[in-house]
């Protein structure tokens, strides 16, 4: 009905970007201010800067290889249609990759709450 990769592309980017932020705060929380941290070696740099690059050439051609086909009748789709469309737990309906992904939110914050608390919470 409505093409909805573009909602599942923003819905996968704001979890990733949610976990990704709950593990940076977590580790920060670990780790304190007067330990050193070891530098990484001139061959750990280059590999990063290696994978970097081919993880941001891989998400251009992604990107770049896909057509996106323009949705007909754009004029005719209202907001609350996509709201029913994306809830709705009949055949084409997202409720439930939105509800896994919800859980996987949650396990994500109760595993930085842990890794956060270290030690202490076993004390």
């Amino acid at each position: 009905m409505i093409d909805y990769t573009f909602m599942a592309a923003i819905q996968l980017a704001v979890y990733g970007g949610g976990v990704i932020v709950l593990i940076i705060f977590s580790v920060l929380l670990v780790h304190h201010i007067e330990l050193r941290l070891d530098v990484s070696t001139l061959t750990q740099r280059i590999m990063a800067g290696i994978l970097s690059a081919a993880g941001l050439g891989l998400t251009l051609f992604a990107i770049y290889t896909y057509q996106f086909n323009p949705v007909e009748n754009y004029n005719a789709i209202e907001v609350a249609d996509i709201g029913r469309g994306m809830l709705s737990y009949e055949a084409g309906g997202f409720i439930l990759p939105f509800e896994v992904i919800s859980v996987l939110l949650v396990a994500v914050m109760i595993g930085a709450i842990v890794i956060a608390k270290g030690k202490r919470l076993e004390q």
